[in-house]
């Protein structure tokens, strides 16, 4: 907890004036009970009505001023309380966003996709309502507890020894409930994180839910998993509902030995020999039990406070989990800059293997691409081609051997310098919500509609784009849904083709088009790319024929590199490919 408290840190001010204006409105409190008992004992009691009566507007205007002013110090405080927990909250979910985004596959496979979400809103917001929380009682508990307790022995030093009675008990039904509630908060937080799970393959999965048939075990999933957490939720609310009557039943039972103790001592007095001492007992009897209401109200805060701790620790373990998570990818500690910008790429006997696997993934990487070339990989599935260009923009580092790119290995250069040199494609093509002017200026911020179109141009992609009414405006769903595949895929490729990059990789990006756009956009691409270094994906042959250079993986090692001619008389794996998928009347053209 202490770590996250420097994300309040910006806020010093707000937390001291909330304070502050806490303690000044708990001391105007505690003087209303005794303003209340002198306008009874002086006031209504005095045989002098006249003077009684003055005296009574005089207090009871006091007391009215107090009153009022104590609404504006409790709003302001209140005001600033929100100012600071909301800012506070608002601060320590950036710094979550930002510590997930520097994160590697591996980091946050390691935690889940519906973990991490569930960390970045409902725990934030769990600790975000305990800092609001703290910020408007901490500071009144103490007050209200001392300063009531001590104007209770002052009314009556008897009848204060009721108030010994009922802390004891209270911390004994409080140390109950912690130690029963805290294990339920833990397996909550679990079982939310299991249901948002079920949830996110459900709705990213739907498709293949409905054509498989599935959404009645899909359902049965769902409602188990919903019944888990409804269950643990309303036994938790239970012992809270059971805590209220408890706490009520002391209340009224402190409340009915205090009358009935008072009561007492006014009837063991004589009432024509102690009439001024029965008036007075009157009115500090009144104060008396408006004190003990505000030590009952101060220890039940101090409970409920004392019961939340425990609620939000679980949610700053949670959220200090991830912000103390080692990731696997580190910024040198002293950046290079690159002595060139010529785009030359090498990868020198790279060797990698995913943390607690046996086998590493690829073994013995070693070649070199310049500008101007195409270097393109194929092979069977699961022998290493994604791993092996996800290991050029630093998504996962190498095991062994390193990666050169113009002159530098790539762990002597900040990520943002790397990533300013790749323009990098995916497998599955993502788009963001918004229009098509704004994904891709993804690729360039201060792109002009000029290079947007020749983006889209070279990518096959602005006949359907200038086909619709709103052209670059026209709004794309959330990962592109309102999209086919291949229209999806060309403009994740035109996105990465305005940024001109010295280094475009294309993971298996041309997998959704047919044959006749895969050609058309290869062809623009070399024409209009022509001192960018390619790196190509593919699981087609016809996408790579004429690609510059051809490296061939089998089980995470290069069984073959050149051409598309060496490689059929030379590598009997990549002969295999082009027998599978081409003609001998193919071949033979």
């Amino acid at each position: 907890m202490r770590k996250l408290l420097q994300y309040l840190k910006p806020y010093k001010n707000e937390t001291v004036l909330t304070m502050l204006l806490h303690l000044i409105g708990n001391a105007m409190t505690l003087a209303l009970p005794l303003m209340m008992s002198l306008i009874i004992n002086k006031g209504i009691n005095n045989p002098d009505h006249t003077a009684g009566l003055d005296y009574i507007k005089k207090v009871g205007l006091l007391m009215l001023a107090l009153s009022a002013f104590g609404a504006v110090v409790s709003v302001t405080a209140s005001y600033f309380s929100s100012k600071a927990s909301m800012g506070f909250g608002a601060n320590l979910r950036r710094a979550v966003f930002r510590k997930v985004e520097a994160l590697s596959e591996c980091d946050l496979e390691k935690i889940g996709t519906p973990s991490l979400i569930t960390r970045t809103t409902t725990d934030i917001n769990r600790i975000q309502e305990t800092t609001i929380a703290c910020l408007n009682i901490m500071i009144s508990i103490p007050i209200m507890l001392i300063g009531g307790t001590v104007m209770s022995i002052v009314m009556n030093r008897k009848l204060a020894l009721a108030i010994l009675v009922v802390i004891p008990v209270v911390a004994l039904i409080t140390y109950f409930f912690k130690v029963k509630v805290i294990p339920l908060f833990k397996s909550e937080q679990k079982k939310t994180d299991t249901l948002n799970k079920i949830l996110r393959e459900k709705l990213s999965g739907i498709r293949v839910i409905r054509a498989f048939n599935r959404t009645d075990y899909e359902d049965e999933r769902f409602r188990q998993a919903n019944l888990d957490l409804t269950s643990i939720g309303l036994y938790i609310c239970r012992l809270f509902a059971l805590l209220w009557p408890i706490a009520f039943m002391l209340l009224y039972s402190l409340l009915i030995g205090v009358v009935w103790i008072g009561g007492k001592e006014i009837d063991a007095l004589d009432a024509a020999t102690h009439a001024a001492e029965i008036s007075n007992l009157v009115g500090d009897l009144q104060a008396f039990l408006i004190y003990i209401l505000i030590v009952v109200v101060a220890v039940s805060l101090a409970a409920a406070l004392f019961i939340m701790f425990p609620r939000a620790a679980v949610s700053c373990r949670r959220v200090l989990e991830i912000l103390n998570l080692d990731t696997m990818i580190h910024e040198p500690v002293k950046p290079k800059a690159f002595p060139k910008n010529d785009g030359s790429l090498s990868f020198r006997e790279v060797s990698f293997g995913y943390p607690g696997a046996s086998e590493p993934v690829l073994s013995g990487i070693d070649f070199a691409c310049s500008a101007g070339e195409v270097t393109a990989i194929i092979g069977g599935t699961g022998c290493g081609k994604s791993t092996l260009v996800n290991l050029i923009p630093r998504f996962f580092d190498v095991t062994c051997g390193q990666i050169v790119l113009d002159g530098l290995d790539l762990r002597d250069v900040s990520l943002h310098d790397l990533h300013e040199k790749i323009a990098f494609v995916p497998q599955k093509a993502t788009l963001f919500r918004g229009t098509v002017a704004d994904n891709l200026r993804y690729g360039k911020p201060d792109a002009t509609e000029e290079e947007m179109w020749e983006a889209l141009r070279i990518a096959c992609a602005d006949d359907f784009i200038r086909s619709n009414e709103q052209q670059l405006d026209l709004e794309i769903t959330q990962n592109g849904t309102n999209l086919s595949g291949g229209q999806k895929q060309r403009l994740a490729i035109a996105r990465a083709l305005i940024k001109r990059a010295e280094v475009l990789i294309f993971d298996d990006s041309f997998s959704a088009l047919d044959f006749k756009t895969d050609a058309s956009l290869r062809q623009n691409i070399r024409q209009s790319m022509k001192n960018t270094n390619i790196i190509l994906v593919a699981q087609r042959v016809g996408t790579i024929l004429d690609a510059d250079r051809i490296l061939v993986l089998e089980d995470g090692k290069i069984c073959g590199i050149g051409k598309h001619e060496e490689l059929l008389e030379s590598c009997s794996v990549y002969r295999e490919i082009v027998e599978s998928q081409l003609t001998k009347e193919d071949l033979a053209r």
